[in-house]
This record gives structure tokens, C-alpha cells and sequence, in this order.
């Protein structure tokens, strides 16, 4: 039987109910532990093992020896190399109030408030220790049952951030975690289903896999990231000093002038904290980046960080009492998939989407999930019925890292592939990874027109999806240069239009024919591009000609544009020369204000391009938040990053530590929370607009 999150019990009622979930949780643990392949995600386990500890504080007397309550490890795994200390694993709080409450259970056990906390993302990994003797790395050890564990050494050489030689010839054993990041991952699973193996359910269980692996005829990177450095039994006496009195932040800055690798190469680095309000501050900046960190984070560690106040707080038998998980919010479940459903973009783009059994993730009830293409499908060996893993981090759509193959019963059925497009009943073109309906846009005329009216694209007022049904179904609109050629009897003829609102849609259509090239070129919908892509084109390029007479070497001078996409957005652009030429003939603009076209030498490499004048944002990155007022206020978010840009910045979604400035509107929240925090410089909508007044209409 496989106990999904949706049926774990939270009140286990009787000692029947106790002793199925001491066994569930111990299976459990022990695939998770030995090759990162449990039935549970970790949120299912948390509670699972919470209800268990609850049972046995009411019923003492019923505790199993099995339970995985104290267990380092819930008990699972062990292992034949000693370790020179106790491994332990970590006590998890869920909550402000149950943070504020440990760190009173501290302040009672060492007799004093801590006045120093160390705050750290907790990596999701599996925990090592590296043996280094005279600066040489010699032997790798997982954390087993927290007193012994099992010898990897075979994986020396292959982590990234565990060198083989320290910068110095010490003698020292460093902890911390060995992990993929998402490259990696997606890397891993590449290899291995090349060689005939079945996908990693998702990062953690790679990095395990990856790491217990014997004989295997591939190896694929993994990263490691430092979390603590203690003495060996043949350290000498300066430095076993230092490293049993230092603090544990200076501990981190020590490994990282060793040459190991630590989250302070991350943008979450470790921090101090003076008191739990700036620890619960710091908590929440980094969840905030969660999503977009490129390895996976399941919690936050706070430590005391001064020696003295571990030594005085103990440690017990499974944790130590100085250091907890502030555990985040769940982002991976296991569910099943019931099913895929093949939806046509308005490209002709034929997408698969998976239709899963409901499941909450980070506080969302999550039903569908991306599929990308048919072609992952096959690599990840997808079947009906199977349990996946799901993915969720912040805004980002879910996602299915792999099946869990471990779990499949043998009713599993394979994923059925459109012989014919779901759409209009043409055929596929399957060239590409992602397949595309024969007719492309002509597919979904009514997908694509609509998109190419909205506020982003040509800002077509009154040309709403049923109006732009109406039209297609009357046969008045077959492409988009059409709606230019409609006449105010074609309109009128129409039902439910009258006079008032065709003169108003007519003069829509003719504001339209005046929108900037980016505007236009984003409305074309070009494979490859967005609204961001389509605005540094069109101020590269600066004319629709310019854009059409490069080639791909050409097309790769405008930024974020890679050897890959420069010639697919070639090939659609010629694809799309006669509806080109025809919006030209109707009178839409074809020149973006304000550009320059690049010189004919500059273009062949031949000489260097003229600089253009510097707009009062030149070289800035710069982020709009909450609702704009003022001069602003009828700008919406893409018209602020077009004004942005007009003015020399780069636009950007999120704040780091390279933002340059933020225009913090009304309901700011978080973002302007943390330019501040970063020290960035934040301005609001009439400070802004004031700066760019030159550029405002």
C-alpha cells in the first residue's frame, strides 16, 4: 500500500493505526535514505512522524522499538565506518510561534537569551562527512545512523565544491551536503535514460543514487555545500583549538578560504542574527527567493553560533538542541497521473499537459502539471496511473520530475500521442521536439488574433476574444493583417454592433497601425520571443527591415539571444514575410522610436557600432512593483519595462543584489522589503517619472 499526502492521518486513534504508521515511516526512511526513493514526500513524512510522536506522548507505554521518533535518520540505514563525532540530524519547528518557543527552550537550558543566531538555507541533500588529512581529501563517509555511516570515497573527483587538495595542509573533517542542482539534474536524468535507466523522481534522489552508485559506466557532477568543520583525532592541537572554540559563522568563512564550497557563494548566504526577530526576518527573505535559487532548499537552519552556547545547550540523541529546521512549506508531493491532455497554443504549437489527481503544494491545490513536449514524455517514461513527483516553487507552473517507478503496480498504461492535431484535424509536423500543427497560426487563428489585440501587443480596445470569434466565423478576418482592411459596413453588418461601438473599435485599429515595432513584433507571436525579447530586438534592430535582413550570427548580437533560438526566430520571421509585408502595406509602423539601426560594418563585424546617447537608466537593472500613481498611473507593467528600457535600463522581475532600482509603487510588499534590506536604491512613481520625463507621451 503507497500513503499519499491526501490520506495521512494526523490523529493516529488506536495502537492498529500506530503500529501501520511506525512501519509505513520506516519503509519509508529507509528507501529515502538509501537511494532518495521514498513513497512519501517529505511533507507526508514530517507528518506521519509528528502523529506517531504524538501517539506515543499519550501512550507511553505502546512505544515500538522500530518507532523512528529520536532516530537520527528515523532509524532506517546504518552503516561500518565510526564517526569521529555523532552525525545527528535536525528538530523541525513549522511556525513563527513554534520558532519564538524553541529559542525560549534554549534561553532556559544554556541560562541566558542567545544573543548570536546563525541563519543558513538547509540544503536538500544527503548529508557527508570529508576526512582531509595534510590538505588531502581521503575518505567520504554518508551520516548512516548518526554513528556510523557507510564509506563513498569512490565519489572523490566527482563533487563540485569538495576539492581533492585544501589551499592548506590541514587535518580536518568537513560536513555539510552533497546535492544537484537543477543542471544538474536535468543533466543526470539525460545520461542515465541514454543508458538505458529509468529517470530520478527528482534531485535528492539523484544526488543519493549518484553517490552509493558502484560500477556505474557514467558519472554525472554533483555540488556540495559545507554546513561545519570539527577536528580529527589527529588534528593538530592550534587548529583542533580553533575549530572546537570558533564561531560557526567564522567556521564557514574558514572552509571557504580552504577552497570548499558554502552557501556563502549562493545568493543565500549565511547570516548573524541578533535576535530572533532579525532571524524570522531573514527566514522569510530567503523563502522569498526560493524559486529562484538553482538547487533546492526544504527549510532554514538556525544555529546558536557561539561555541560557548552549544557546548552549554547539549545535544540529544538524535539532535542537538542548539540548532533547528524552520522547515518551509512543501513545493514536491507525490500524486498519480490520470491523464494528458494535448491543448494547441495559438502557434500551432501542440502542448501536453498532465492531468493529475488533486494534491496541495505550498498551499495550492495543484491539477494539472507542464509536460513540455512528447519527446520528455519518452525520456521520462511517463505511463497513466503512475505516481510522480510534482514540482511547485512560487509562480513557476508545476511541473512532473519523474515517475516513481518503484511504485508502479504493472497497470500502468503508455501515454496515447495525437495522430492528428486535436485541434483541426491536420497533421503534425513532428520535426522538432515540440510538435506543431501543419497549418501553424492558421490553426488557431482565434488563439493567435486575440493575443496580437491584447494591452501587451497592439492594445486593440473593443477586439476581445468573442469579438474576435465573430469576425473569423463571418470570414472578414483569415490573418492578422485583415483586421486592417475592415470597413465600418463590414462591422455594422455584423450582430450586436452598432454605429458607436464600430467607430470606436475602427479607431482602435487605426491607434494600432501606430504602435512601436516591439509592440508589432511581439504581436506576431515570433517562436522564440516575448514581450522582453521582442523590445530588445526591435531597439537593437531598430527597423522591421533591419530585423529581416539578419541572419542568425546576426540576430546572436541582441542579448539573451543564444546559438539555438537565433535561427528558429530567423526561419519564423521569413516563414512570416508575406503577413509582414501586408501589415506594412496597411500602414503599421515598422520602426521602433528612439533606435538606431547598427551600422552595415558593425553587422559584418567589420567596425564598432556608434553609441547611442545615454538615457538617464543606461546600464541599470531596474524593477517596477505595485501599482503606479501619478504620471504613472495608466501604465501598465509591460509600458513601465517599455519605458524602462526606452530609457537605457534592463528590466527585470526580481530584486538581488544587482538590482540598481526599484519603482515601488502602491502594495509594493515584498520587493520593495527587500531593495531595502539590500541597501537598493527605491524610488517611487512621481520620483521616477520625474527622471524619465523626456520619454513620457
Amino acid at each position: 500500500m503507497t500513503t499519499t499526502s491526501s490520506v495521512l492521518p494526523s490523529v493516529l486513534p488506536d495502537s492498529a493505526a500506530y503500529a501501520r504508521a511506525v512501519e509505513e515511516a520506516t519503509r519509508a526512511a529507509a528507501a529515502y535514505y538509501d537511494g532518495g526513493t521514498s513513497a512519501l514526500d517529505d511533507d507526508s513524512y514530517d507528518r506521519l512522524v509528528r502523529a506517531i510522536a504524538a501517539y506515543e506522548e499519550r501512550h507511553p507505554d505502546h512505544v515500538l522499538p522500530d518507532s523512528p521518533v529520536g532516530k537520527v535518520a528515523g532509524g532506517a540505514v546504518e552503516g561500518d565506518v565510526p564517526h569521529t563525532q555523532p552525525m545527528l540530524s535536525l528538530d523541525n519547528v513549522f511556525s513563527d510561534e513554534e520558532f519564538t518557543a524553541w529559542t525560549a527552550s534554549v534561553a532556559r537550558r544554556i541560562g541566558h537569551e542567545v544573543t548570536r543566531w546563525n541563519v543558513q538555507p538547509k540544503l536538500d541533500g544527503l548529508a557527508i562527512a570529508a576526512r582531509y588529512r595534510d590538505g588531502r581529501l581521503r575518505q567520504l563517509v554518508t551520516r548512516g545512523d548518526g554513528t556510523a555511516g557507510e564509506d563513498v570515497s569512490r565519489a572523490i573527483g566527482t563533487v563540485e565544491g569538495l576539492p581533492k587538495v585544501l589551499a592548506e595542509p590541514v587535518t580536518l573533517e568537513v560536513r555539510g551536503e552533497v546535492l544537484m542542482t537543477t543542471a544538474q539534474f536535468e543533466y543526470a536524468n539525460q545520461v542515465r535514460t541514454e543508458h538505458g535507466g529509468e529517470p530520478f523522481a527528482n534531485p535528492r534522489n539523484a544526488a543519493a543514487g549518484t553517490l552509493r552508485a558502484k560500477d556505474r559506466a557514467y558519472t554525472v557532477p554533483m555540488t556540495f555545500f559545507a554546513y561545519g568543520l570539527l577536528p580529527l583525532p589527529d588534528t593538530a592541537g592550534a587548529l583542533a583549538d580553533e575549530l572546537s572554540e570558533a564561531a560557526h559563522g567564522a567556521l564557514m568563512d574558514r572552509a571557504a578560504a580552504l577552497g570548499i564550497n558554502t552557501p556563502a557563494s549562493t545568493r543565500v548566504p549565511g547570516t548573524v542574527a541578533d535576535s530572533v526577530e532579525q532571524v524570522l526576518a531573514r527566514v522569510k527573505e530567503i523563502a522569498a527567493l526560493r524559486a529562484e535559487l538553482p538547487f533546492g532548499i526544504d527549510g532554514i537552519v538556525v544555529k546558536a553560533d557561539l561555541a560557548a552556547d552549544q557546548r552549554a545547550a547539549g545535544s540529544g540523541s538524535r539532535a542537538p538542541r542548539w540548532a533547528v529546521a524552520f522547515k518551509l512549506p512543501a513545493v514536491e508531493k507525490i500524486t498519480r497521473l490520470l491523464g494528458v491532455e494535448w491543448n494547441v497554443g495559438r502557434t500551432g504549437i501542440i502542448a501536453p499537459r498532465a492531468v493529475l489527481e488533486p494534491v496541495e503544494i505550498d498551499g495550492s491545490t495543484v491539477t494539472y502539471a507542464t509536460l513540455h513536449n512528447p519527446a520528455d514524455i519518452t525520456r521520462r517514461d511517463l505511463r497513466l496511473g503512475d505516481h510522480v513527483m510534482v514540482y511547485k516553487a512560487g509562480d513557476i507552473i508545476p511541473r512532473i520530475e519523474a515517475p516513481v517507478a518503484h511504485l508502479r503496480t504493472g497497470e500502468e498504461q503508455p501515454v496515447a500521442f495525437p495522430a492528428e492535431c486535436p485541434q483541426c484535424g491536420s497533421g503534425i509536423d513532428t520535426s522538432e521536439q515540440r510538435w506543431r500543427c501543419e497549418r501553424g497560426r492558421d490553426c488557431h487563428l482565434v488563439a493567435s488574433l486575440s493575443y496580437a489585440a491584447g494591452r501587451d501587443q497592439l492594445d486593440i480596445e473593443g477586439l476581445g476574444h468573442t469579438r474576435v470569434v465573430q469576425l473569423v466565423e463571418a470570414g472578414l478576418v483569415t490573418s492578422l493583417a485583415d483586421l486592417f482592411a475592415l470597413t465600418r459596413e463590414q462591422l455594422l453588418a455584423l450582430e450586436r454592433m452598432g454605429e458607436t461601438s464600430t467607430d470606436n473599435l475602427l479607431a482602435a485599429i487605426g491607434t494600432a497601425k501606430t504602435r512601436p515595432l516591439s509592440r508589432v513584433l511581439c504581436a506576431l507571436g515570433v517562436r522564440g520571443t516575448g514581450r522582453s525579447m521582442s523590445r530588445r530586438i526591435a531597439r537593437h534592430f531598430a527597423t522591421m527591415d533591419a530585423i529581416r535582413a539578419a541572419d542568425a550570427e546576426a540576430m546572436q548580437r541582441v542579448e539573451g539571444i543564444g546559438p539555438e533560438k537565433a535561427p528558429v526566430i530567423v526561419a519564423e520571421l521569413a516563414a512570416l514575410a508575406g503577413l509582414i509585408d501586408e501589415l506594412a502595406a496597411a500602414g503599421v509602423n515598422m520602426t521602433e522610436p528612439g533606435a538606431t539601426p547598427p551600422a552595415p560594418a558593425q553587422e559584418a563585424g567589420d567596425g564598432d557600432r556608434e553609441p547611442s546617447a545615454a538615457g538617464p537608466l543606461d546600464g541599470m537593472k531596474v524593477v517596477v512593483t505595485g501599482a503606479m500613481t501619478g504620471p504613472l498611473e495608466q501604465l501598465g507593467r509591460n509600458r513601465m519595462n517599455e519605458l524602462v528600457e526606452r530609457a537605457g535600463g534592463k528590466s527585470s522581475g526580481s530584486v538581488s543584489a544587482r538590482t540598481s532600482l526599484v519603482v515601488a509603487g502602491e502594495g509594493a510588499g515584498s520587493k520593495r522589503a527587500k531593495a531595502e534590506s539590500l541597501g537598493v536604491r527605491v524610488m517611487t512613481p512621481d520620483e521616477f517619472a520625474e527622471l524619465v520625463a523626456d520619454l513620457l507621451d
